[in-house]
């Protein structure tokens, strides 16, 4: 009896499947570059910087805000701005739904597409708006001082869509299985998921987020989840804030992953990284060389910023970053 199949023709067909998407990839890098912006906007990177400095001196936890921002939107079908836009009559909006109206920053966005356009009008996208407030923010807020190059050339999606934030927006209640899957589905390792999860060296969480963890949890330094209750009651408040690092609060550093090891993460996810899992030994890497997640972090972020981009003809350059042309 003849086989069903044979190995030459399987390994034609895995090779082929790599080979596309290796192309794709490739496709992605060669239309996205750090130079897009060189002749048609010279000066979009340094508006968009003074911007982020500015708003940061007026309050550091904007810098978090503008990453997470960058990250929800990357996280929903791709780096394409979709976060941005305000809800119409048939689509309620990607802000308006799952763990999304906590997200901010959107004035500061606002400004800096503003200034862009009076600059230079209908050129720089809001999705690139989003990806370099990210990085900016990063290196405003980090210690030591460090950053990357943003790769440019996004263009914005002229819908939203609400349906697809959940599922694929990591919550704070999942379990270490449950963010490497839900990161692994959007090409991320464990590792690059623990280098990610960094940005929560700076920013805060409200009550509703982590009241479980130090009401039910044991897993928790005993005097940081008295201390946690004082601003969370076991009822109400529930948007009563607290800072996801409590040793840095508003420096970017490794000090979050020290605070992992001492049973110290605010959210159930946070702790989660360091439980006696597989991401152990990455958490004790991050928190005693801090080059090391330098590196990670930036590179992941890269990655994250090549997700899915509208690139070439496809989708527009918004005029106004909360509504399509």
């Amino acid at each position: 009896m003849a086989p069903l199949f044979s190995v030459p023709s399987v390994l034609t067909t895995i090779i082929k499947s790599c080979l596309l998407f290796s192309l794709l990839v490739g496709t992605v890098s060669a239309q996205l570059s750090s130079t897009f912006y060189a002749k048609s906007c010279p000066n979009a990177l340094s508006t968009i910087k003074s911007a982020i400095d500015s708003a940061i001196s007026s309050e550091a936890r904007m810098g978090a805000s503008l990453i997470r921002l960058h990250f929800h939107d990357c996280f929903v079908n791709g780096c394409d701005a979709s976060v941005l836009l305000d809800k119409t009559a048939t689509e309620p909006g990607e802000k308006n739904v799952g763990p999304n109206p906590s997200l901010r920053g959107y004035e500061v966005i606002d400004t800096i597409k503003s200034q862009l356009e009076n600059l230079c009008p209908g050129v720089v996208s809001c999705a690139d708006i989003l990806a370099v407030a990210a990085r900016d923010s990063a290196v405003a807020l980090s210690a030591p001082s460090w950053s990357w190059t943003v790769d440019l050339g996004r263009r914005d999606s002229a819908t939203a869509s609400s349906a697809a934030v959940t599922g694929n927006i990591p919550l704070p209640t999942l379990d270490l299985s449950g963010l490497i899957s839900a990161f692994s589905k959007k090409g991320f390792t464990a590792k690059e998921m623990v280098a990610l999860s960094g940005i929560h060296s700076v920013g805060q969480a409200s009550c509703r987020n982590f009241r479980t963890r130090i009401y039910n949890e044991t897993n928790i330094d005993s005097s940081y989840a008295t201390s946690l209750k004082s601003v969370c009651p076991s009822t109400g408040g529930d948007n009563n804030l607290a800072p996801l690092d409590v040793t840095t609060p508003t420096t970017f550093d490794n000090a979050y992953y020290t605070n992992l090891i001492n049973k110290k993460g605010l959210l159930h996810s946070d702790q989660q990284l360091f439980s006696g899992g597989s991401t152990d030994s990455i958490v004790t890497t991050y928190s005693t060389n801090v080059g090391n997640l330098i590196t990670d972090f930036a590179n992941a972020m890269v990655k994250m910023g090549r997700l899915s981009p509208l690139t070439g003809t496809s989708g527009q350059i918004r005029k106004n970053c909360r509504k399509a042309n």
